[in-house]
């Protein structure tokens, strides 16, 4: 009987939970319906309402950054020499920025990587033709994902994967 009520228990625990993450989700939606370029944002597959919810609470505005560049440098996604006096070091992720800003880039980054098949052709040719490690695929994928997100919402254009995947033209 114990053993009962402990399953139950969880599962009522879980389906509550899952109604909030519904709830919050709904929010979400509601608020982003009030950004001008949020819609045609959220038509890009991967690109889900929680994450693109959290990259634009950690960089504010995206139509006010004048390259995307400048949205890299915000999250510290942007290429540091790690050197001393004497040595010359390698070129590493600078991570001066926000780390939040950092982690919702990656998560939307993976998430379009396993749904989006442009992306997915980007981060194939990274890894089978530049002989780029995965890892190192996704980072530079990342560096994409926000030029697109800054170039869309500056030029109020829709995704179009011809200019994503210029092999693919």
């Amino acid at each position: 009987m114990q053993c009962w009520h402990y399953r139950h228990s969880r599962l009522t625990s879980f389906i509550w939970s899952q109604r909030q993450l519904e709830q919050i989700e709904r929010e979400l939606h509601l608020i982003l319906e009030r950004i001008p370029y949020a819609k045609k944002l959220l038509e890009i597959r991967g690109v889900s309402v929680t994450s693109l919810a959290g990259v634009l609470g950690e960089a504010g505005d995206l139509s006010g950054y004048s390259h995307g560049n400048a949205l890299l440098r915000h999250a510290g996604l942007n290429l540091a020499e790690a050197s001393s006096g004497k040595w010359r070091g390698k070129m590493v992720l600078s991570k001066r920025g926000r780390p939040r800003l950092r982690h919702f880039l990656y998560l939307m980054t993976m998430c379009m990587v396993m749904t989006n098949p442009d992306i997915q052709a980007l981060h194939r040719y990274n890894v089978e033709k530049k002989n780029l490690k995965k890892m190192k695929s996704i980072m530079k994928l990342c560096s994409k994902v926000a030029r697109l997100l800054v170039s869309l919402a500056t030029s109020n254009q829709t995704y179009d994967s011809t200019r994503v995947v210029p092999q693919a033209a």
